[in-house]
């Protein structure tokens, strides 16, 4: 049978509504890589916090993370897309205009995120995302800061969380402002509120999972997702699953519809696919 790479998104998928992956699935997940399976994740989350999400949990692939700007694989990063300096400027004038002040990630040589917000103060989802966030080892906060200009060409990404109409409005001017990837989608744990993501030119999910499927020699993939940015590497995916509390464009979109995160659906239906097909 065809050797297949099996990719989950996190928030809202892999992981339950704690925030979590369950011990259960960690199990799960272990003992079929251990079996050589090939599992792994893609995320908009950095290796700050993906890296203690899943410390417990065997995966042999590298994971996806910061929705493809970087690979992640044995506490290294990989594969970097920096963004254009010209569009990193561009594009936090358009944010501003809006009325958005975006956390903005840059990459020392250590190996640290360096994250930059020029606002004085943090609205309260930012506030949330800050707090639960601050004290993590791979990440270095810098509030009421501007970007500096010796940082500016090792900007990974920026983004914010905000009202869902400033952020819509942010996004359409960002579109139109640079070549970069744009997305925002609602926040599935607060009500009203958009997130705002941007990358370099090409970033995505599903063109870093290609790069992934090469470097193992997939031959079949298949994902899991809830949110509207999940789409584009659905639609890329041999089999595209969607767990039942995912937005209904997914669910839509989606071959198969299984179970809640909370169900350790994800994991379970790895187990049954993997040997089913082995």
């Amino acid at each position: 049978m065809k050797k297949t790479l099996y990719v989950s998104d996190m928030d809202g998928t892999l992981l339950g509504t704690d925030s979590m992956v369950s011990a259960r699935s960690s199990r799960i997940i272990t003992e079929l890589s251990s079996e050589g399976a090939l599992i792994t994740v893609a995320t908009a989350r950095t290796p700050a916090t993906v890296g203690p999400l899943l410390a417990g949990t065997l995966m042999l692939p590298p994971a996806v993370t910061m929705t493809g700007a970087a690979l992640w694989h044995a506490g290294v990063y990989e594969s970097v897309r920096f963004m254009p300096e010209g569009d990193v400027r561009e594009g936090l004038r358009a944010c501003v205009g809006c009325g958005i002040h975006p956390f903005v990630y840059t990459l020392g040589d250590d190996g640290v995120l360096d994250v930059y917000h020029a606002a004085g103060e943090l609205n309260h989802a930012e506030r949330k995302f800050y707090e639960e966030r601050s004290s993590l080892p791979l990440k270095r906060f810098h509030l009421r800061r501007e970007l500096p200009d010796e940082a500016a060409g090792r900007t990974i990404l920026f983004c914010t969380l905000g009202e869902t109409a400033r952020i819509e409005a942010a996004a359409a001017q960002l579109r139109e402002a640079t070549e970069c990837s744009v997305q925002n989608y609602p926040d599935i744990m607060m009500a009203d509120t958009g997130i705002l993501e941007v990358f370099a030119p090409g970033v995505s999910k599903a063109e870093a999972i290609l790069r992934v499927k090469e470097a193992t020699g997939a031959e079949r993939i298949v994902a899991f997702g809830d949110n509207l940015n999940d789409l584009p590497m659905l639609a890329m995916a041999d089999v595209a699953v969607a767990v039942e509390n995912a937005l209904p464009e997914v669910k839509a979109a989606a071959d198969i519809v299984i179970g809640r995160n909370s169900s350790d659906a994800v994991a379970l239906f790895i187990r049954d696919d993997f040997f089913r097909t082995a």
